[in-house]
């Protein structure tokens, strides 16, 4: 007799969370939201990135450094624990501190998919991200990760200018910040979202599929700054040899593609849109 895994479900403190296992492959479980997809994780291989966005910034963070070199990294937003799991399997010794606002869920991950293993140093705290990068130490971090979605919505207070000052003073020279997105036509918050990364970083690029950037349908966006040169040749190839891949654009191109839309600040920054009925729901 075998013990087959089961789903398992728990209201949370933004929603009812449910972790269900992949029949398809062994170890690899999706957290659903409201019935939202969350994160995936494959506990016998931490290095399987099932969604489009996280492979993109996993190909962000195996271009930032030589392979295997140790990174600090925060995150902000946790989910399953998706990056932090792909980061400590990939490059052994890094420490990573994770802020999640929903504890209710973060006990849930801990109780079902223990990330803790062999190479892990991930520290896993309940609390507003924005309040936790305050009290980061300056130019403590390599990678600082924002993936923070409230109800399929990036809440306000992590859109602004002020924030993104916050993010550039925990990193160290040379660091890099990265946020997930998602945008639909007309792009209106991506392109406010690439001006105000590049009203703080002098370095900028924006990742997406050819179809968001065009502004046909509505998909994540990945948005990447540094106070170095990103490195936006290996990062085009691994985009461009991914099962899902993706365009970057940067420089001439990513200045057109926010032409006059001003950054975000405090005073008028707004959740991101909400996606339309159906876009990440699987029932």
């Amino acid at each position: 007799m075998t013990n087959e895994p089961v789903p398992v479900g728990r209201q949370t403190d933004l929603g009812f969370a449910k972790l269900m296992p992949d029949l398809d492959r062994d170890g690899g479980w999706l957290l659903t939201l409201d019935g939202t997809p969350q994160s995936y994780v494959d506990l016998a291989d931490p290095t399987h990135l099932e969604f489009e966005y996280t492979r993109r910034l996993g190909h962000l963070a195996d271009a930032l450094a030589p392979a295997g070199r140790p990174l600090e990294a925060l995150h902000l937003g946790g989910g399953a624990l998706t990056l932090p799991r792909y980061l400590a399997a990939t490059r052994p010794g890094s420490r990573q501190r994770v802020v999640e606002v929903d504890g209710p869920l973060l006990d849930l991950v801990a109780e079902q998919l223990p990330w803790q293993g062999p190479g892990a140093d991930i520290t896993a705290t309940v609390g507003d991200a924005r309040a936790a990068l305050a009290e980061t130490p300056a130019g403590s971090q390599d990678l600082v990760i924002a993936d923070v979605f409230h109800g399929s919505r990036t809440p306000a207070h992590l859109t602004s200018v002020e924030f993104l000052r916050l993010a550039a003073a925990a990193l160290r020279p040379g660091g890099c910040y990265a946020a997930n997105l998602a945008d639909g036509p007309p792009l209106a918050f991506a392109r406010a979202q690439a001006a105000t990364v590049g009203a703080v970083f002098p370095h900028t690029c924006l990742v997406a599929e050819a179809p968001v950037l065009r502004g046909r349908r509505y998909g994540n966006i990945l948005l990447a700054g540094s106070t170095a040169p990103l490195p936006v040749a290996e990062l085009t190839r691994l985009l461009a040899g991914d099962i899902f891949p993706a365009r970057l654009t940067e420089g001439a191109d990513l200045t057109a593609l926010v032409g006059r839309t001003a950054p975000v600040t405090d005073a008028d920054a707004t959740d991101s849109p909400p996606p339309p009925d159906g876009a990440f729901s699987i029932g």
